[in-house]
């Protein structure tokens, strides 16, 4: 199964430090991404639990989770979704 990780927002400055931009997306599977490494570090956790079918209790849509990157002054927000092979 694949993740698909799309930019949804960026706070602060809205540019992001690595040069991401909102509605830029990355397919996240075995082979890997080109996406920032930070931001990929913090998305790795929620990534697994999606590809492997678990759901996050506070999210309201199943398959589905809203993840930020740890840059504290230009916050990208990641909107990541389980596609179906």
């Amino acid at each position: 199964m694949k993740i698909l990780a799309k930019i949804v927002e960026i706070r602060g400055t809205g540019e992001c430090s690595y040069g991401h931009k909102v509605g830029d997306e990355f397919v996240i599977d075995e082979v890997g991404t080109n996406m920032c490494l930070w931001a990929f570090h913090t998305l790795y956790p929620f990534v697994t639990a999606l590809k492997y079918g678990g759901d996050l209790p506070w999210e309201k849509e199943k398959g589905k989770a809203l993840v930020s990157c740890p840059d504290p002054d230009n916050t990208v927000i990641f909107e990541l979704k389980r596609i179906p092979d």
